[in-house]
């Protein structure tokens, strides 16, 4: 009888609190013995989940040594409660599952997100956070580094690498040295990186803390990451985990992301920057471009304005595998300016905005630049052609 007293207390003065649905308590969750510190510690996690909406950096509940790991698994949590299928922002209720103290001070913590429709009950995901007792109040953070502990590592330039056993270092200072490269083009800072290899995406997920999902139903592979206090993190799981090998089109993209905001990221030149310094599906930009040149380029009535205007033209070998014509084209362009004016002029394109119908940012500053305009752009995309790989 105290223990349900206690815990309709607790769940009846979280209500004022600043979280709108705190989790609800049920009767045979064991709580710490210690009343006011049971009641602490299910205040303090609906603080922290109050503010998982709000940027990673400001939640109160997070210590400043624990937010790289535990923004990767805040970003899971954001909008957990929303539904687009039953069209409900608060379908999802969370529900405080497990409490396990392992000594005085740490405590592991479930607690999962459940809908019902129809009287069934729908699992929208359960997660599982570590929690640290310190002058009266409670923190929290992913079980990232918990659940890494017998892993090894290894440090190479301004970059961690976590494994399970083995590390390819010839393939892990190749990429240290691309990061590098691109970085000096981005004119960006030399930011740590912390790299996990976990076997797959389940791997991953069990490892940040996120025991299930809805959404990832039946995926096998992702890479997810976070970016706090100049550290890049990265929990990769796509059967790599002695990294032997890493795409450096998909590093541009990352390192461009870290150095221009991405809403502010011209997509088309960003893909042109991937295919130009990463090539693309293992392909280099060399045989990129001769592929380009005997299935595009080889039509004199081709109209490249037309593939700036949304007309997409694949020359790769599968949709899967695509390789977009606009993308080259823009490659071409980014190989231009940069020769001329340097990398910083390529920023300034990069970065004109996102893509939308016209690109009248992207010509207003692509003809600032070069000359370049809509009414001269094919006769100016046919030199460029003439004139590449030699």
């Amino acid at each position: 009888m105290k223990k349900i007293i206690l815990l309709l207390s607790l769940h009846c003065g979280l209500l004022t609190f600043a979280q709108t649905n705190p989790l609800i308590v049920s009767a045979n969750v064991v709580l710490p013995k210690d009343t006011l510190i049971a009641k602490q510690l299910v205040k303090s996690l609906n603080g922290f989940l109050g503010q998982k909406e709000s940027p990673n950096k400001e939640n109160v509940f997070v210590l400043k040594e624990d937010l790289l790991e535990t923004s990767i698994l805040l970003d899971e949590m954001k909008g957990i409660e929303k539904s687009g299928k039953y069209k409900d922002n608060n379908f999802y209720k969370g529900y405080l599952t497990n409490v396990v103290q392992i000594d005085k001070s740490n405590f592991i913590i479930q607690f999962s997100y459940i809908g019902v429709n129809e009287n069934i009950p729908i699992l929208g995901a359960s997660f599982e956070v570590l929690a640290k007792y310190m002058d009266d109040k409670f923190y929290f953070l992913s079980p990232l580094q918990r659940n890494t502990l017998s892993w090894q590592t290894k440090k190479i330039g301004n970059c961690t690498f976590h494994y399970k056993t083995n590390l390819n270092t010839k393939v892990a200072g190749e990429y240290v040295k691309y990061v590098a490269l691109f970085d000096k083009k981005l004119e960006a800072p030399q930011d740590n990186i912390v790299w996990y290899g976990c076997n797959d995406l389940p791997d991953v997920l069990q490892n940040i803390g996120v025991l299930y999902k809805l959404e990832y139903n039946g995926r096998s592979v992702s890479t997810f990451n976070a970016n706090e206090n100049k550290t890049t993190l990265l929990v990769n799981g796509t059967y790599n985990t002695s990294f032997n090998g890493f795409d450096p089109h998909d590093l541009w993209h990352e390192r461009a992301r870290n150095a221009i905001p991405r809403n502010m990221i011209n997509k088309p030149v960003d893909e042109g920057c991937a295919y130009l310094y990463g090539g693309s599906w293992g392909i280099s930009w060399s045989k990129i471009l001769k592929m380009f040149k005997e299935k595009v380029a080889s039509n004199p009535n081709t109209d490249w304005l037309a593939l700036f205007n949304g007309k997409q033209l694949n020359f790769g070998e599968s949709m899967e595998k695509h390789l977009m014509a606009d993308y080259a084209v823009n490659a071409l362009i980014v190989e231009k300016i940069e020769k001329e004016k340097g990398f910083t002029a390529v920023k300034e394109l990069l970065s004109c905005g996102k893509y939308e119908k016209g690109n009248e940012n992207y010509f207003k500053v692509l003809e600032k630049l070069t000359g370049i305009s809509k009414s001269n752009f094919n006769e100016n995309v046919w030199a460029l052609i003439k004139k590449s790989g030699k």
